[in-house]
Protein backbone atom coordinates (compact mmCIF):
# COMPACT_ATOMS: atom_id res chain seq x y z
CA UNK A 1 0.00 0.00 0.00
CA UNK A 2 1.06 3.54 0.24
CA UNK A 3 4.06 1.77 3.21
CA UNK A 4 6.34 4.85 1.26
CA UNK A 5 4.43 7.06 3.50
CA UNK A 6 2.75 5.14 7.19
CA UNK A 7 3.56 1.90 7.90
CA UNK A 8 7.39 1.31 8.18
CA UNK A 9 8.00 -2.26 8.13
CA UNK A 10 5.25 -1.52 7.67
CA UNK A 11 -16.33 -25.27 1.33
CA UNK A 12 -19.92 -25.74 1.33
CA UNK A 13 -20.50 -30.32 1.70
CA UNK A 14 -19.38 -33.35 2.43
CA UNK A 15 -16.87 -32.97 -0.27
CA UNK A 16 -15.11 -29.73 1.17
CA UNK A 17 -15.46 -31.17 4.98
CA UNK A 18 -12.97 -34.39 3.93
CA UNK A 19 -10.84 -31.83 1.70
CA UNK A 20 -10.58 -28.70 3.43
CA UNK A 21 -8.99 -29.47 7.11
CA UNK A 22 -6.11 -31.89 5.78
CA UNK A 23 -4.88 -30.38 2.66
CA UNK A 24 -5.06 -26.76 4.50
CA UNK A 25 -2.97 -28.25 7.38
CA UNK A 26 -0.48 -29.58 5.24
CA UNK A 27 0.27 -26.06 3.25
CA UNK A 28 0.38 -24.35 6.35
CA UNK A 29 2.39 -25.69 8.43
CA UNK A 30 5.45 -25.37 6.08
CA UNK A 31 7.83 -22.65 6.87
CA UNK A 32 8.49 -19.56 4.79
CA UNK A 33 10.79 -20.72 2.08
CA UNK A 34 8.86 -23.38 1.36
CA UNK A 35 5.99 -21.85 -0.20
CA UNK A 36 5.40 -20.65 -3.73
CA UNK A 37 7.21 -17.75 -4.90
CA UNK A 38 5.92 -14.05 -5.10
CA UNK A 39 2.60 -14.38 -6.36
CA UNK A 40 0.75 -11.33 -5.83
CA UNK A 41 1.32 -7.70 -6.55
CA UNK A 42 -0.57 -4.75 -5.31
CA UNK A 43 -0.82 -1.65 -6.66
CA UNK A 44 -2.62 1.66 -6.16
CA UNK A 45 -2.56 5.45 -8.14
CA UNK A 46 1.14 6.33 -6.59
CA UNK A 47 2.46 3.41 -9.28
CA UNK A 48 2.90 5.41 -12.98
CA UNK A 49 4.19 3.09 -15.17
CA UNK A 50 1.21 0.82 -17.67
CA UNK A 51 2.29 -2.33 -15.78
CA UNK A 52 2.24 -5.37 -18.51
CA UNK A 53 0.04 -7.70 -16.83
CA UNK A 54 0.79 -10.09 -19.35
CA UNK A 55 4.23 -10.44 -18.21
CA UNK A 56 3.83 -10.82 -14.66
CA UNK A 57 1.70 -13.67 -15.71
CA UNK A 58 4.53 -14.98 -17.47
CA UNK A 59 6.75 -14.75 -14.36
CA UNK A 60 4.37 -16.31 -11.86
CA UNK A 61 1.92 -13.74 -10.63
CA UNK A 62 -1.02 -15.10 -9.75
CA UNK A 63 -3.12 -12.21 -8.36
CA UNK A 64 -3.15 -8.27 -8.06
CA UNK A 65 -4.79 -6.43 -5.29
CA UNK A 66 -5.27 -3.18 -6.38
CA UNK A 67 -6.14 0.45 -4.63
CA UNK A 68 -9.89 0.83 -5.29
CA UNK A 69 -10.74 3.67 -2.85
CA UNK A 70 -9.08 6.42 -0.37
CA UNK A 71 -9.67 9.13 1.40
CA UNK A 72 -11.90 11.37 1.70
CA UNK A 73 -14.28 9.05 -0.40
CA UNK A 74 -11.87 9.18 -3.61
CA UNK A 75 -12.09 6.40 -6.39
CA UNK A 76 -8.24 5.36 -7.29
CA UNK A 77 -8.26 7.24 -10.98
CA UNK A 78 -6.23 4.11 -12.31
CA UNK A 79 -8.04 1.46 -10.85
CA UNK A 80 -11.12 0.83 -13.52
CA UNK A 81 -8.30 0.41 -16.59
CA UNK A 82 -6.05 -2.04 -14.75
CA UNK A 83 -9.15 -4.32 -13.49
CA UNK A 84 -9.68 -4.44 -17.23
CA UNK A 85 -5.89 -4.87 -18.08
CA UNK A 86 -5.55 -8.11 -15.42
CA UNK A 87 -8.39 -9.54 -15.84
CA UNK A 88 -7.44 -9.80 -19.85
CA UNK A 89 -3.91 -11.60 -18.60
CA UNK A 90 -5.87 -14.15 -16.93
CA UNK A 91 -4.64 -12.66 -13.73
CA UNK A 92 -6.87 -13.06 -10.37
CA UNK A 93 -8.13 -9.66 -9.35
CA UNK A 94 -8.43 -7.93 -5.71
CA UNK A 95 -9.22 -4.01 -4.26
CA UNK A 96 -8.53 -2.54 -1.07
CA UNK A 97 -9.62 0.96 0.96
CA UNK A 98 -7.20 2.63 2.46
CA UNK A 99 -9.29 3.81 5.64
CA UNK A 100 -9.01 7.03 7.84
CA UNK A 101 -10.84 7.89 10.76
CA UNK A 102 -13.91 9.06 8.78
CA UNK A 103 -17.54 6.69 8.98
CA UNK A 104 -16.22 3.48 8.58
CA UNK A 105 -20.01 2.63 7.19
CA UNK A 106 -19.64 5.22 4.64
CA UNK A 107 -16.37 4.12 3.72
CA UNK A 108 -17.20 0.35 3.19
CA UNK A 109 -20.63 1.84 1.41
CA UNK A 110 -18.17 3.59 -0.92
CA UNK A 111 -15.70 0.81 -1.33
CA UNK A 112 -18.08 -1.99 -2.47
CA UNK A 113 -20.09 0.40 -5.06
CA UNK A 114 -16.57 1.57 -6.61
CA UNK A 115 -15.71 -2.23 -6.52
CA UNK A 116 -19.00 -3.20 -7.91
CA UNK A 117 -19.52 -0.25 -10.81
CA UNK A 118 -16.00 -1.59 -12.16
CA UNK A 119 -16.60 -5.47 -12.22
CA UNK A 120 -20.32 -4.36 -13.77
CA UNK A 121 -17.74 -2.70 -16.79
CA UNK A 122 -15.67 -5.84 -17.40
CA UNK A 123 -16.33 -8.50 -19.95
CA UNK A 124 -18.06 -11.03 -18.36
CA UNK A 125 -15.68 -13.62 -20.34
CA UNK A 126 -12.65 -12.66 -18.69
CA UNK A 127 -13.82 -11.99 -15.11
CA UNK A 128 -13.08 -14.82 -13.04
CA UNK A 129 -15.85 -16.70 -11.01
CA UNK A 130 -13.50 -16.03 -7.57
CA UNK A 131 -14.87 -12.66 -8.18
CA UNK A 132 -13.10 -9.59 -6.31
CA UNK A 133 -10.88 -10.55 -3.29
CA UNK A 134 -11.40 -7.45 -0.89
CA UNK A 135 -9.31 -5.99 1.89
CA UNK A 136 -9.37 -3.51 4.59
CA UNK A 137 -6.01 -1.19 4.38
CA UNK A 138 -5.86 -0.51 8.33
CA UNK A 139 -2.32 1.09 8.96
CA UNK A 140 -1.33 4.25 9.97
CA UNK A 141 -2.88 7.24 8.18
CA UNK A 142 -0.25 9.76 7.87
CA UNK A 143 -0.53 10.99 3.93
CA UNK A 144 -4.44 11.22 3.65
CA UNK A 145 -6.81 13.72 5.32
CA UNK A 146 -9.31 12.36 8.04
CA UNK A 147 -6.57 10.62 10.58
CA UNK A 148 -6.12 6.75 11.07
CA UNK A 149 -8.95 4.32 11.35
CA UNK A 150 -9.12 2.68 15.25
CA UNK A 151 -9.86 -0.61 16.11
CA UNK A 152 -13.88 -0.15 16.82
CA UNK A 153 -13.82 1.71 13.47
CA UNK A 154 -12.16 -1.34 11.06
CA UNK A 155 -14.93 -3.78 13.29
CA UNK A 156 -17.60 -1.65 11.95
CA UNK A 157 -16.08 -1.44 8.27
CA UNK A 158 -14.95 -5.38 8.68
CA UNK A 159 -19.01 -6.03 9.37
CA UNK A 160 -20.19 -3.87 7.05
CA UNK A 161 -18.97 -5.63 4.09
CA UNK A 162 -19.85 -9.21 5.63
CA UNK A 163 -23.61 -7.82 6.11
CA UNK A 164 -23.21 -6.70 2.05
CA UNK A 165 -21.29 -9.73 0.44
CA UNK A 166 -21.30 -12.30 2.63
CA UNK A 167 -17.57 -12.56 3.07
CA UNK A 168 -14.92 -10.91 5.17
CA UNK A 169 -12.21 -9.09 3.68
CA UNK A 170 -8.96 -9.18 4.24
CA UNK A 171 -6.85 -6.77 6.86
CA UNK A 172 -3.70 -5.61 5.71
CA UNK A 173 -1.40 -3.70 8.04
CA UNK A 174 2.44 -3.18 8.76
CA UNK A 175 3.24 -6.14 11.46
CA UNK A 176 4.76 -3.01 13.97
CA UNK A 177 0.77 -1.11 13.37
CA UNK A 178 -0.79 -3.93 14.03
CA UNK A 179 0.69 -4.93 17.58
CA UNK A 180 1.06 -1.26 18.50
CA UNK A 181 -3.07 -0.99 17.88
CA UNK A 182 -4.65 -4.32 18.80
CA UNK A 183 -2.50 -4.94 21.67
CA UNK A 184 -4.20 -1.91 23.23
CA UNK A 185 -6.31 -2.58 26.49
CA UNK A 186 -8.84 -0.19 24.52
CA UNK A 187 -9.46 -3.25 22.22
CA UNK A 188 -12.11 -5.38 23.77
CA UNK A 189 -12.03 -9.71 23.52
CA UNK A 190 -15.44 -9.31 21.12
CA UNK A 191 -13.60 -6.61 19.10
CA UNK A 192 -10.63 -9.16 18.28
CA UNK A 193 -12.71 -12.02 17.72
CA UNK A 194 -14.46 -10.34 14.74
CA UNK A 195 -11.34 -9.12 13.36
CA UNK A 196 -9.91 -12.66 13.46
CA UNK A 197 -13.04 -13.82 11.00
CA UNK A 198 -11.05 -12.06 8.44
CA UNK A 199 -7.91 -13.15 7.10
CA UNK A 200 -4.40 -11.26 7.57
CA UNK A 201 -2.19 -9.70 5.51
CA UNK A 202 0.84 -7.99 6.95
CA UNK A 203 3.84 -6.46 5.76
CA UNK A 204 7.46 -6.84 7.46
CA UNK A 205 10.16 -5.96 4.79
CA UNK A 206 13.10 -7.43 7.10
CA UNK A 207 12.01 -11.12 7.93
CA UNK A 208 8.70 -13.15 7.96
CA UNK A 209 5.95 -11.86 10.09
CA UNK A 210 5.69 -13.51 13.56
CA UNK A 211 3.82 -10.97 15.91
CA UNK A 212 0.53 -11.28 14.37
CA UNK A 213 -2.00 -11.22 17.26
CA UNK A 214 -5.10 -12.02 17.34
CA UNK A 215 -4.40 -13.62 14.62
CA UNK A 216 -2.43 -17.24 14.93
CA UNK A 217 -1.36 -16.64 10.89
CA UNK A 218 -0.71 -14.63 8.52
CA UNK A 219 -2.46 -15.38 5.00
CA UNK A 220 -0.30 -12.60 2.74
CA UNK A 221 2.81 -11.23 3.52
CA UNK A 222 4.15 -8.71 1.93
CA UNK A 223 7.91 -8.50 2.03
CA UNK A 224 8.57 -6.29 -0.39
CA UNK A 225 7.24 -2.29 -0.67
CA UNK A 226 8.45 0.51 -3.22
CA UNK A 227 11.35 -1.91 -3.96
CA UNK A 228 12.27 -1.91 -0.27
CA UNK A 229 13.04 -5.62 1.11
CA UNK A 230 16.11 -6.00 3.56
CA UNK A 231 16.20 -10.02 2.25
CA UNK A 232 17.92 -12.13 0.22
CA UNK A 233 17.28 -11.07 -3.58
CA UNK A 234 17.53 -14.28 -4.81
CA UNK A 235 14.32 -15.89 -2.99
CA UNK A 236 12.76 -12.45 -2.46
CA UNK A 237 12.94 -10.07 -5.72
CA UNK A 238 12.05 -6.86 -5.71
CA UNK A 239 10.62 -6.01 -9.33
CA UNK A 240 8.59 -7.75 -11.38
CA UNK A 241 7.50 -7.03 -15.28
CA UNK A 242 7.96 -3.60 -15.68
CA UNK A 243 7.88 -2.12 -12.44
CA UNK A 244 11.05 -2.05 -10.72
CA UNK A 245 10.52 -1.03 -7.34
CA UNK A 246 6.73 -3.29 -6.90
CA UNK A 247 4.57 -4.55 -3.92
CA UNK A 248 5.24 -8.06 -4.00
CA UNK A 249 3.47 -10.47 -1.55
CA UNK A 250 3.76 -14.36 -1.53
CA UNK A 251 1.10 -16.48 -0.11
CA UNK A 252 1.25 -19.08 2.48
CA UNK A 253 0.52 -21.82 0.66
CA UNK A 254 0.88 -23.48 -2.67
CA UNK A 255 -0.55 -22.51 -6.21
CA UNK A 256 -3.59 -24.31 -5.78
CA UNK A 257 -4.62 -23.34 -2.32
CA UNK A 258 -3.79 -19.71 -3.37
CA UNK A 259 -7.16 -19.74 -6.26
CA UNK A 260 -8.70 -22.13 -3.71
CA UNK A 261 -8.41 -18.95 -1.18
CA UNK A 262 -9.44 -16.57 -3.53
CA UNK A 263 -12.38 -18.00 -4.79
CA UNK A 264 -13.42 -19.27 -0.94
CA UNK A 265 -12.73 -15.19 0.28
CA UNK A 266 -13.94 -13.10 -3.20
CA UNK A 267 -16.87 -11.47 -3.97
CA UNK A 268 -18.66 -11.74 -6.59
CA UNK A 269 -20.65 -8.14 -7.14
CA UNK A 270 -22.15 -9.71 -10.65
CA UNK A 271 -23.56 -12.63 -8.49
CA UNK A 272 -27.12 -11.10 -6.89
CA UNK A 273 -27.41 -12.22 -3.09
CA UNK A 274 -24.72 -11.91 -0.69
CA UNK A 275 -22.77 -14.82 -0.72
CA UNK A 276 -23.26 -16.63 2.99
CA UNK A 277 -19.71 -17.94 3.69
CA UNK A 278 -19.64 -21.98 4.74
CA UNK A 279 -18.46 -21.83 8.39
CA UNK A 280 -17.03 -25.56 7.24
CA UNK A 281 -14.62 -23.16 4.93
CA UNK A 282 -13.55 -20.90 7.24
CA UNK A 283 -13.95 -22.49 10.41
CA UNK A 284 -11.20 -25.14 8.68
CA UNK A 285 -9.10 -22.52 7.22
CA UNK A 286 -8.89 -20.60 10.54
CA UNK A 287 -7.82 -23.76 12.45
CA UNK A 288 -5.32 -25.30 9.55
CA UNK A 289 -3.52 -21.43 9.36
CA UNK A 290 -2.78 -21.78 13.02
CA UNK A 291 0.52 -23.24 14.01
CA UNK A 292 -0.89 -25.89 16.45
CA UNK A 293 -4.16 -26.40 14.04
Amino acid sequence: MQIRYTCSICLRDSVMKRFVLPSAVLLFSLPACAFAATNVVNLSHYDTMRPDFAAMRRQGIVGVIHEATYPPFVRDPRYLDRQMGALQAGLLWGAYHYANASDPIRQADHFLNVVSNAWAQANPVTRPSAGVLLVLDFEKNGHYPGGTMRADQAVAFVERIHQRTGVYPGVYSGEYHLGQVLNSSRVTPAQKRTLTNCWLWVANYSKEPRATAPWNYWALWQYCGDGRCRLPRSAYPTSVANIRKAELNVFRGNLSSLQDFWQRRGWDPAGGKPRRESEVAVTAEQKALTPDG
